[in-house]
C-alpha cells in the first residue's frame, strides 16, 4: 500500500468556464475510512472524485494526500486508483491480464506480476476465470475483476465512480458486502460516488451530502439519516416525514409548535424565537396509528385518514392524508402490519414519541 490515505480538500473550486461545478469545499476524509459522496444528478460528487483522482484538474484550492499536497500532480503519482462506472476492461485481455496490467506499467517482471494477479483474483474469488475474457462474464464478474485491477497496484486511495449502478438488485447487495470485506481487510480509504441512499448507508463509516457544487452536510450514516440539517438532506435520504408549524413557547427543555388546529411538543433546539417558522422531522418507522390519542402523546399526534397501503414483502408502506391535506408516509414490519392491519379511508390517529422529533436548522 502506498503511503498514508487521509485525504483533505482545502477550499477546493472546479470552473468550467462560467460554471461552477464545485464550490470552495472542504473535507477531511481519515485514512482508512469508507466514504460514500452522495447527491442529486450535477451535485459535484463525480467532479470531486475525478478531482482526487487527478483525472479533473482542480480550478482553485490543494488537495492533500497522507502529507503531500498532490493539486499539481498526475494520477500516477498520486497513490490512488480508481473504478469507473463502465468497468473500462480491456476487452482482448485475459481477465489475469487485465488485473496484472497496472503492474506491467509499473515495470514488474512477469513473473511477479503474473503470481500478483493471481493473489489478487483468489482475493475478490475470482481465480477460476483467469484465462476468460470480459465478454464472457457476467456484470457482476466483470466488476469484480475491475476491482482486482485496481486494488493490485495497492494504492492508499480507492476512488470508485457508482460502481454498483449497474448491477441487478440481488448482485448489489451482495457486491456491497464483498467491497466492505475488501475495504477493511485492506485497510484502504475508499471514496465511494452513488445516487443511491441505501447504498451510502451500507457501506460508508462517513457519508458526505452534495447539492448544487456545496457539501451541505457530512458524518456518520446515522447522524446523516437520524439528524439531517434541512429540508433537502431530509428529503433525498428518505425515511422522513417533514412538518411545518409557528413557534408559540420555547423554554431550556422544549418548544410548542403550532400547525392549523394542532399543537405539538418538539426538544429544545437553539435559536427558535416565538412566532417564528419552524421544520421538524418525525421517522416513518416512529409513526403509531390509534383510534384514540394515547396517553403521553397529548401534543405529539394528529388525526388522519389512509390513503394508500401497500405490501412491499418485508414491509408495509402506509400513506395517510391529515385535516390540512397533508401526506404522511409510515412504515410497518409486515409482523407489526398482520397484527394492526389498516385499510384505505380508514380513519386514525397518528402519534409519536415528543424525544423522536427533529428540529431541522
Amino acid at each position: 500500500m502506498t503511503g498514508n490515505g487521509a485525504i483533505e480538500l482545502i477550499a477546493v473550486s472546479k470552473h468550467y468556464d462560467n460554471t461552477i461545478a464545485v464550490k470552495s469545499i472542504n473535507l477531511k476524509i481519515p485514512a482508512g475510512a469508507y466514504c460514500c459522496l452522495i447527491g442529486p444528478s450535477g451535485c459535484g460528487k463525480t467532479t470531486t472524485l475525478r478531482m482526487i483522482a487527478g483525472h479533473e484538474v482542480i480550478s482553485e484550492g490543494d488537495l492533500l494526500i497522507g502529507d503531500r499536497n498532490v493539486t499539481e500532480l498526475p494520477p500516477v503519482k498520486r497513490g490512488t486508483a480508481m473504478m469507473f462506472q463502465n468497468y473500462a476492461l480491456f476487452p482482448h485481455m485475459t481477465c489475469l491480464e487485465n488485473v496484472g496490467f497496472g503492474l506491467k506499467m509499473q515495470g514488474i517482471a512477469p513473473a511477479e506480476r503474473m503470481e500478483r494477479a493471481r493473489d489478487m483474483l483468489a482475493r475478490v474469488q475470482m481465480e477460476s476465470f483467469a484465462d476468460r475474457k470480459p465478454a464472457q462474464l457476467s456484470g457482476g464478474q466483470q466488476q469484480r475483476i475491475a476491482l482486482a485491477r485496481a486494488l493490485i497496484t495497492r494504492p492508499s486511495v480507492l476512488l470508485l465512480d457508482e460502481p454498483l449502478s449497474a448491477l441487478d438488485p440481488f448482485l448489489r447487495a451482495r457486491m456491497r458486502d464483498e467491497l466492505r470485506r475488501l475495504q477493511q481487510e485492506l485497510g484502504i480509504t475508499f471514496v465511494h460516488v452513488t445516487h443511491a441512499q441505501d447504498e451510502a448507508l451500507a457501506l460508508s463509516d462517513m457519508v458526505v451530502v452534495m447539492e448544487d457544487g456545496v457539501i451541505r452536510q457530512q458524518g456518520s450514516p446515522e447522524e446523516i439519516f437520524n439528524r439531517p440539517r434541512s429540508r433537502f438532506i431530509a428529503n433525498f435520504m428518505g425515511g422522513q416525514n417533514i412538518f411545518k408549524g409557528v413557534v408559540g413557547h420555547s423554554d431550556a427543555q422544549s418548544i410548542m409548535v403550532t400547525r392549523g388546529p394542532d399543537s405539538f411538543i418538539l426538544p429544545a433546539h437553539a435559536g427558535t424565537q416565538t412566532g417564528s417558522e419552524i421544520e421538524f422531522t418525525i421517522r416513518t418507522d416512529l409513526i403509531g396509528l390509534a383510534d384514540a390519542v394515547p396517553p403521553g402523546s397529548e401534543n405529539a399526534a394528529i388525526p388522519v385518514e389512509i390513503t394508500t397501503v401497500e405490501y412491499l414483502g418485508l414491509s408495509v408502506r402506509i400513506v395517510a392524508t391529515t385535516t390540512d391535506g397533508k401526506d404522511i408516509t409510515l412504515m410497518k414490519t409486515e409482523s407489526e402490519f398482520r397484527q394492526a392491519p389498516v385499510r384505505r379511508k380508514e380513519k386514525f390517529i397518528a402519534y409519536w414519541k415528543p424525544e423522536h422529533a427533529h428540529v431541522l436548522a
